[in-house]
């Protein structure tokens, strides 16, 4: 087989079993000192007003960050470091990217960790020179790897993330100009349409089927003009108290389903109330709602909607379905413009979605079910308390 990007790197620092002994060992006597660790590395960071920004509109409360650090100190010392391992620090990289952390203060933060652990190993291991030099060498080891990680994937992800932009730049002007052209003749032909209509005893009962599918089709027409549009300007929110119960069953009434599709709710009434539009998230729930009933027209199947409020106060739905799922490859382009794999549609309703809940301060992302089915998690923060909570992204 050949060698994966983290077993290189491994190899080139020359990150060994002695090492990954060594961590282990020093993880017993690090451990009771990860709060602390945690206190000192981010009342350093937020020194900076830069970092500071990065991460307190990015992620949570200081307080959260410090306890996820504290969880990426004890799987830093206790492993294994296997390629799940490196998934794992994969993620924190393309995080960096997310909510715009710059780089270069990584590097300092790093430094943080790295004094701090090296304090601690010089006091556990004052009488044991031996110890002491192989706790040090594996430590320096590790860090390396962990910058080394995170420089990748945050290289690969500003870069992908710059041709998104620039695909998007493209497509926002050509929708722009397309989308205003196009609105002339549809309105040219539903004018007609109104017209011919009023005519008493000049259509018949044929004409009248033709011109109520002609109707329909430029009802379609002017709804993907709209959702073109919607994709490249930025609606002002009308934020107000929304209770997503109400939105939820306004949405249920805008999409047709059949019989042999079954649809659910569960917790949605017992939420409080989110800050946002309530125009624009019913939008949410009628794409995501029209995708998962596409899905099952053939086959017929379930849709499930749970909603449960987490912290730090953030309101979780999970909308799920027994279709057939997407696939690895369409999953990783699934929230870009114009992809894909329906007969019908151009691809937009799952990107207006990433977009509109981003604006809301929250998040989408595709969650694999075990076996059959789609499952789309759903981020959105409560009304603000006493106690200001920034949004979570979405695992993923």
């Amino acid at each position: 087989m050949a060698e994966t990007l983290f077993e290189e790197l491994k190899r080139y620092v020359g990150f060994s079993s002695a090492d990954e002994q060594a961590l282990v060992a020093l993880h017993a006597t690090a451990k009771p000192h990860f709060p602390r660790i945690a206190r000192v590395f981010y009342d350093r960071i937020l020194e900076h007003e830069g970092a500071r920004q990065a991460l307190e509109g990015g992620e949570s409360q200081v307080g959260h960050l410090r306890g996820t650090l504290q969880g990426w100190m004890d799987q830093l010392l206790r492993g294994p470091w296997d390629e799940a391992y490196y998934a794992l620090r994969c993620r924190i990289g393309r995080m960096h990217v997310r909510i715009a952390l710059p780089q270069h203060y990584m590097f300092g933060a790093m430094n943080v960790l790295r004094q701090e652990f090296n304090g601690i190993i010089d006091a556990a291991y004052l009488e044991q020179p031996d110890a002491l030099r192989d706790a040090r060498k594996a430590l320096g080891k590790i860090l390396d790897l962990e910058l080394a990680i995170m420089l990748h994937t945050y290289r690969e992800d500003l870069l992908a993330q710059q041709a998104r932009s620039e695909r998007l730049s493209t497509f926002g002007q050509l929708v722009g100009s397309i989308g205003h052209e196009l609105r002339n003749p549809l309105g040219v032909i539903e004018t007609s349409l109104y017209i011919l209509r009023g005519r008493p005893g000049a259509v018949d009962e044929r004409t009248t089927k033709h011109l109520d599918r002609i109707g329909d089709q430029v009802g379609i027409a002017n709804r993907i003009v709209s959702d073109l549009l919607d994709m490249i300007r930025d609606r002002p929110l009308h934020r107000q108290e929304v209770w997503l119960d109400e939105v939820w069953q306004e949405a249920l009434k805008a999409v047709q389903r059949p019989d042999s599709v079954a649809v659910s709710e569960e917790g949605l009434a017992s939420l409080p109330a989110v800050q946002g539009d309530a125009g624009q998230l019913r939008q949410v729930f009628v794409n995501l709602l029209d995708n998962a009933v596409q899905a099952l027209e053939e086959t017929g199947g379930t849709v499930a909607l749970s909603a449960a409020t987490r912290e730090p106060g953030m309101v979780e739905l999970v909308l799920e379905d027994s279709g057939p799922g997407v696939s690895d490859v369409i999953r990783r382009r699934l929230f870009e413009p114009l992809m894909t794999t329906k007969a019908r549609g151009i691809g937009l309703g799952l990107p207006l979605v990433k977009r509109i809940l981003e604006r809301h301060g929250g998040g989408i992302t595709y969650v694999p079910r075990p076996g059959v089915g789609a499952r789309f998690v759903i981020c959105l923060p409560l009304i603000a308390s006493e106690e200001t909570h920034a949004p979570v992204p979405p695992a993923g």
